[in-house]
């Protein structure tokens, strides 16, 4: 049973820095390329951040670029984005994507 489990969000100020984590289980994930998502109500999901299976190459939305990173840990079938320089705008549930299946998403809110 392919399961993705988000962590890691939490409230922080606007220019503070977050860590998400997302574990990954039930399939072999250093295979697979991985995404984070973010959505705000009413609005659509849209992608943030992808990594290939190996972790070259990244890419990021316009939005982000600069501020966050995404990484991963084979060895420990983890996924990660660090967010820094944190604007209300990033304000979104996140979630983890990979191997057509979806975590269940974490909060992040920026706000002072």
């Amino acid at each position: 049973q392919v399961q993705l489990v988000e962590s890691g969000g939490d409230l922080v100020q606007p220019g503070g820095s977050l860590r998400l984590s997302c574990a990954a289980s039930g399939f072999t994930f250093r295979f697979y390329a991985m995404s984070w998502y973010r959505q705000v109500p009413g609005k659509e999901r849209e992608l943030v951040a992808r990594i290939s299976s190996n972790g070259v190459p990244t890419n990021y939305a316009d939005s982000v670029k600069g501020r966050f990173t995404i990484s991963r840990d084979n060895a420990k079938n983890t996924l990660y984005l660090q967010m820094d320089s944190l604007k209300a705008e990033d304000t979104a549930v996140y979630y983890c994507y990979g191997f057509a299946s979806w975590g269940q998403g974490t909060q992040v809110t920026v706000s002072s």
